[in-house]
């Protein structure tokens, strides 16, 4: 895996922006349960919602750390391989990401909360 810059902004399509700023205006519940926690450097570092990067969008990206965090409801069941596809190429710029259901979210946020703290401080420590 390729070592990523503090704060690297990685290449989009600008045409995702509008479709980006859509995503926001209607957040699934699990995406605003998941951005009410981790708003306003809550965990010591900033996320984004909805964030283009080269031809996909993230559900939440901190570019301090590099880390795409990804809600997946019950469309991504169907979506394997396009989803490891674009894992894959966002990987190859230094992305890590973190993968929780929806359920996950609503139901077991303190243990969703506890690996993304601990993530956060792993990807804090290797910079």
């Amino acid at each position: 895996m390729k070592e990523i810059k503090r704060n690297k902004i990685i290449p989009y399509n600008p045409k995702l922006k509008e479709l980006a700023r859509e995503l926001r205006k209607n957040s699934t519940p699990a995406e605003i349960v998941f951005w009410k926690k981790v708003k306003g450097k809550s965990l010591g570092v900033e996320f984004h919602r909805q964030v283009p990067m080269l031809n996909y969008i993230v559900d939440f990206y901190c570019h301090e750390i590099g880390l795409a965090i990804e809600l997946d409801g019950t469309i991504h069941d169907n979506a394997f391989l396009e989803d490891a596809k674009r894992q894959g190429e966002l990987e190859q710029h230094g992305v890590v990401f973190l993968r929780f259901t929806n359920d996950e979210v609503l139901q077991y946020s303190h243990h969703v909360l506890n690996e993304l703290s601990a993530k956060i401080k792993e990807l804090n420590s290797d910079s």
